[in-house]
C-alpha cells in the first residue's frame, strides 16, 4: 500500500501576503509555509522549503518587495520538509535551537530519507539537496536578533510538534511566525509530539499577544481572532486525539483498534483538514506510544513508516474488504 500523500500530486497556490511593513507570509494550501523579514539591511527567513529549488520560489517572491540580501534563515524545528532547502540561500547564517540540532544529530538522517518516501510532491528538485542542514548558530530558550532597528525575538516555546518546536515574534509589531506549534485548517502532524506538554506550550504562544501569525500549515492569519482560532483549533485536535488515547490504553486496545475508533472518531470533526489521511497513522502511534508511557517519540524511519502504514492502513483495507464482499 502506498502513503496517502504519494496521491497528492497538484500544484498549489502559492500566496505571498504582507503582514505588516516588511513582514509576509509565504504560504500554499495547506503546504509548509515559510515568513519573511525585511530588516534595514537584510532579510530573514522563517523555514527553509524541503529544496533549494523550492527555496528559489520563496527567494523569487522576497525580490518582488526587495533587493536586501538574505543572510538569515531560521529553522522552527528540524524535520526535512522545512529545512533541507537552507542551501538555496546562499551565504545566509542558519539559526535552531539547540535541541532542534540535537534533533538533527539523532535522526535526521532518516528523517530526511522517510519523508522524501513520504511525501514526492514536497521534495521537488531533491536531487540538488546536498545533505543534511546543519546550523551555523544554535540558541537555549531565546536569543534577539537586531535587524538594524527591527527587534526579532527567537524562542524555544517548548515541546508540542517537536521537543526543539522554536518561534519567531516580532514584539513591536505584534507578528509571530509559529511554526507548527500551530496549524490553520490543516491537520497537526504528531508522529514526532508531545502531546501532554503541547497545550502548555500553546499557552506561552498565547501569552505573547500576537495579532497576526503565520502557522506551519494553512493560510496567513491576520487578526487576534484568528490567531486564537488557530491556536484553538491545534489544541483540539491534539487534546481530543491524546484522550483517546489514554483511553485506548486504559481499555486495553491495541494500536489497530486504537487506529479504528480515533478515525471514527476524528474525522467528522477534522476530517476535511487537509493531510487528514496522510497523517493520521503517525499520529495515532505516536499518541498511543505516549499514552503508554514512551516520553521519547521513536525514530521513523522509512522501513518504519511502511511497516506501521500496513498494519495499520492495511489491516483496515482488508477489513473493508471483508464487509463488501
Amino acid at each position: 500500500m502506498s502513503f496517502a500523500s504519494t496521491k497528492d500530486l497538484a500544484d498549489k497556490i502559492v500566496s505571498f501576503e504582507e503582514l505588516g511593513p516588511g513582514l509576509y507570509g509565504y504560504t500554499a494550501e495547506g503546504d509548509p509555509n515559510s515568513g519573511v523579514i525585511v530588516g534595514d539591511d537584510s532579510v530573514l527567513v522563517v523555514d527553509a522549503q524541503a529544496t533549494p529549488q523550492m527555496a528559489a520560489d520563496v527567494i523569487a517572491r522576497i525580490r518582488t518587495v526587495t533587493d536586501k540580501p538574505v543572510k538569515h534563515v531560521v529553522l522552527t524545528h528540524y524535520h526535512a520538509v522545512r529545512v533541507l532547502g537552507a542551501s538555496g540561500y546562499q551565504g545566509a547564517q542558519v539559526i535552531a535551537s539547540d535541541v532542534a540540532r540535537d534533533m538533527i544529530v539523532e535522526r535526521g538522517q532518516q528523517d530526511m530519507d522517510s519523508e522524501i518516501g513520504r511525501f514526492p510532491r514536497l521534495f521537488r528538485g531533491k536531487e540538488s539537496i546536498p545533505g543534511l542542514t546543519w546550523p551555523d548558530v544554535t540558541f537555549h530558550k531565546k536569543m534577539t536578533l537586531w535587524l538594524g532597528k527591527r527587534e526579532v525575538q527567537i524562542i524555544h516555546i517548548g515541546r508540542s510538534h517537536t521537543a526543539g518546536d522554536t518561534v519567531v515574534w516580532l514584539p513591536k509589531e505584534k507578528v509571530c511566525f509559529a511554526g507548527d506549534t500551530v496549524e490553520f485548517g490543516a491537520t497537526p502532524y504528531c508522529g514526532d509530539a508531545h502531546f501532554a506538554d503541547w497545550p502548555g506550550t500553546l499557552d506561552a504562544l498565547r501569552q505573547l499577544g500576537a495579532e497576526k501569525l503565520v502557522p506551519g500549515r494553512g493560510r496567513s492569519l491576520m487578526n487576534a481572532r484568528e490567531v486564537e482560532e488557530g491556536i484553538s483549533g491545534t489544541a483540539a485536535f491534539t487534546s481530543d486525539l491524546f484522550a483517546l488515547a489514554k483511553k485506548a490504553v486504559a481499555a486495553g486496545h491495541d494500536l489497530h483498534r486504537f487506529y479504528q475508533d480515533a478515525m471514527e472518531a476524528m474525522r467528522p470533526k477534522y476530517g476535511q483538514w487537509v493531510i487528514f489521511e496522510h497523517c493520521m497513522p503517525f499520529n495515532v502511534s505516536r499518541s498511543y506510544d505516549e499514552a503508554k508511557g514512551l516520553d521519547k517519540p521513536q525514530i521513523w524511519t522509512a522501513e518504519r513508516d511502511v511497516e506501521m502504514w500496513r498494519a495499520l492502513e492495511g489491516k483496515t483495507a482488508m477489513k473493508s474488504a471483508e464487509v463488501h464482499s
